[in-house]
């Protein structure tokens, strides 16, 4: 009776374990609002959920924003633009920063990160690199006042540009210049758990050097890829070199910093450019932003480097935005048009499409601080586990049925007590 009875409890576990959604990754999109013909937030909710999103970046905290995401489940990351750093060298001011942005909105609007700054270390602005760990030591100060600290994390994105080189992955190190401003905001990153951003563009390497980069390596088209020399890994894409390039250089400063997550923080291709941006055409978007999404919504995303870490990622961008400055590039980014149609076919399917109701235009806001940087060679992002302050909604994996990790860890569990007992 009691084998009969164990059978039965291992047929059922079985049927339970097949049961369960994929494990994918988490899809992040960045919405910017550099325009002035853009749909109310209130609008871009299904267009986000129409492409799988699940976690959206801001470039600032604009209140309409944030009042649009309540209740929606999306998780968010806000942003303090870089001319507000010197400002939030004083305390009181980042402690009212926190209140009036941030907590004000909670718990509806799930907000789980904050960004400061945006690719300072690279910006020779030497008073803008001074201001930058302060303001960041004070936001996350203002968090642990308010109680905040252990749901949000403090962090700031940087350009590739902070690598002396990146190619191959292991040959990477930081500049030494920048290590000195660098070395604490790594040690910050250590202390509260938070990761430190990468903003990483496949495109501006192509760009750059379209007679020896594989166009179908940098679209995450099939190829024959190459095996880094000093590692001995392969890679069949360049967003995944660009992370491991990263981790390397995190490696190379000191064993302290291996824990130290990636996130990638903007990534994109532009759809239409200057005579002179070669390969930024409309195909070429498609492929880029369509391929990488069906990888995030079909299976880990994981780099050889770090093999046990998840990778998110936040495509860069929601819109096209019309008034961001710089080369035609940087005002086609968008996966959508202003009136909520696609700039081209991402050819995915998803449970949710985007309403008729995201065409209403209306007049959106110019925030100064938003988009992509305009020419930085940056990489990507990879969580790996944090014990001593992780942001638990923000650093896990998606499942395509909601919370689904724990079950499927107690499934297992005793599927295996079951098994020993069979023995």
């Amino acid at each position: 009776m009691a084998s009969s009875s164990s059978e039965f409890l291992f047929s059922l576990l079985c049927l339970a374990l097949l049961s369960l959604p994929l494990i994918v990754s988490s899809i992040g999109i960045n919405y910017g609002q550099v325009a002035n013909n853009l749909p109310p937030p209130k609008n871009v909710i299904p267009l986000l959920k129409s492409v799988g999103a699940t976690k959206v970046k801001l470039y600032d905290a604009d209140p309409q924003a944030l009042r649009a995401f309540s209740g929606s489940g999306f998780e968010l990351t806000v942003a303090l633009g870089n001319e507000y750093l010197a400002q939030m060298n004083d305390p009181k001011k980042a402690q009212t920063w926190v209140k009036e942005n941030v907590q004000a909105y909670l718990p509806n609007t799930k907000i789980v990160a904050i960004v400061v700054g945006n690719e300072v270390l690279t910006s020779n602005q030497s008073a803008l690199t001074a201001a930058l760990f302060p303001a960041m030591q004070n936001i996350h100060g203002a968090l642990v006042d308010c109680g905040l600290n252990k749901q949000i994390f403090v962090t700031t994105a940087h350009s590739l540009a902070v690598l002396d080189v990146s190619y191959p992955p292991s040959a990477t190190s930081f500049r030494r210049d920048l290590l000195s401003s660098l070395t604490p905001i790594l040690d910050f990153h250590v202390k509260t758990g938070s990761p430190i951003l990468i903003n990483a563009y496949p495109f501006f390497a192509y760009e750059e050097n379209p007679k020896h980069v594989s166009l179908d390596f940098v679209l995450f088209q099939p190829n024959q890829g190459f095996t880094d020399p000093g590692s001995n890994f392969h890679y069949d894409n360049m967003l995944f070199a660009q992370v491991d390039a990263v981790y390397h250089a995190l490696d190379a400063v000191g064993i302290s910093y291996k824990k130290v997550p990636i996130v990638v923080s903007e990534t994109g291709w532009p759809s239409n450019g200057d005579p002179q941006e070669v390969g930024a055409t409309c195909d070429n978007a498609r492929k880029y932003n369509g391929n990488l999404i069906k990888m995030m919504m079909s299976k880990k995303m994981r780099t050889p480097i770090r093999p046990e870490c998840d990778l998110t990622i936040f495509v860069f961008a929601l819109f096209n935005e019309n008034m961001k400055p710089g080369p035609t590039s940087e005002r086609n980014y968008g996966l959508f048009n202003p009136d909520g149609t696609p700039v081209y076919s991402l050819g995915i399917k998803t449970s949710s499409t985007h309403s008729s109701s995201s065409s209403n235009s209306t007049g959106g806001s110019s925030s100064g601080s938003g988009g992509n940087t305009g020419g930085s060679s940056s990489g990507g992002g990879i969580y790996p586990p944090v014990t001593d302050n992780p942001s638990p909604d923000y650093m896990s994996i998606s499942f395509a049925g909601g919370k689904g990790r724990f079950v499927e860890c107690v499934l297992f569990f005793l599927l295996f007590c079951i098994i020993k007992l069979r023995l």
